[in-house]
């Protein structure tokens, strides 16, 4: 089965092929980033109409990459939600378009989802499993007893943990998106900064990062104040260790709770080497539990995470 998938949540316009829910044909992804940096963020606006510009070349792309024509599409899968209300629009409406022009089946996957099932490109799922879901937008441990089976066992009450680095990057004048340079630049420190690990209640899987973010923020104020000099790789060594530690924390205690036989982990976030190193360690100490990440192509936003989390709700007739 040939699934064709479009991403258009934020401001990556992309188009993947995908045989059977396992074999990437092509995965081609349009970024916007240099568009937005000089915003320190994304421009709704902006990203929806640099989709419009860009979605018909990246998916005639796409099918030049696989070397197929609309004829040997069986399926055409699409980001619907959550994202931004006008760029998630210009993918919907290309992808209808694309599927009634040329007489395709068509289906709506939820992003969230896309990002787990970017995991099943690497590795077949082992149930019951645990999903870290880490983005710019949402910090999420999921648990899956089969396909397409979620149950949310904690969520952010605040600030996602991708927002938390961007916004502390922004103080620590590191470029956008932060992620990675706050990543690299946090193997390069050690942690010596007394900044608060928030676990909230000792039974929660929920998240909270603002309360870290303003620690930082007040830590960064407070020194200049005093007049001395901030030690940027030390303070992101002990901001990522304080967000890693209840990463890992929270979904080690989840994992032997419920019993899981792997633990995998989605979203942009997944491809933080603090929180790979540290998930790895954890999970080496427990027998008969597997760790999947996606390689990193599949952490952020594309269009192969759409296409085989489209052909599972298909295939399975989830509504």
């Amino acid at each position: 089965m040939i699934v064709l998938g479009v991403e258009t949540s934020c401001d990556e316009t992309a188009v993947s092929i995908v045989k059977d829910g396992k074999e990437v044909l092509a995965n081609i992804v349009y970024s916007q980033i240099a568009i937005h940096q000089e915003f320190g963020g994304v421009i709704p606006e902006v990203a929806s109409r640099h989709h419009v510009l860009k979605i018909t070349y990246v998916l005639e792309a796409a099918l030049k990459k696989a070397n197929l024509e609309a004829k040997d599409i069986d399926l055409v899968a699409v980001t619907s939600t959550p994202g931004l209300i006008g760029s998630l629009m210009v993918g919907v409406n290309a992808a209808k378009a694309f599927a009634l022009a040329n007489e395709i089946e068509y289906i709506e996957v939820n992003h969230l989802i896309g990002h787990i099932y970017a995991n099943y490109i690497e590795k077949d799922f082992v149930f019951p499993l645990l999903a870290l879901v880490v983005s710019g937008g949402h910090t999420e441990l999921v648990l899956m007893k089969d396909h397409y089976q979620f149950e949310i066992l904690g969520q952010t009450l605040d600030d996602a943990v991708g927002e938390a680095y961007d916004k502390v990057g922004r103080v620590l004048d590191l470029p956008y998106p932060a992620g990675k340079p706050l990543d690299d630049l946090a193997l390069m420190g050690d942690a010596t900064y007394n900044l608060p690990y928030v676990y909230l209640d000792k039974d929660s899987y929920n998240f909270s990062f603002s309360g870290l973010k303003s620690a930082v923020l007040n830590l960064v104020n407070s020194t200049k104040q005093k007049g001395e000099a901030i030690n940027k790789a030390n303070l992101a060594a002990s901001f990522q260790n304080s967000v890693v530690s209840v990463l890992v924390s929270k979904t080690i205690k989840a994992a032997l709770e419920y019993k899981v036989k792997q633990i995998i982990v989605a979203g942009g976030v997944a491809a933080n080497k603090g929180l790979r190193a540290k998930l790895k360690e954890a999970v080496s100490k427990i027998p008969n539990l597997e760790l999947t990440f996606p390689k990193f192509e599949y952490c952020t936003d594309n269009a192969a995470m759409i296409a085989v989390a489209g052909y599972f709700k298909y295939k399975l007739q989830v509504k």
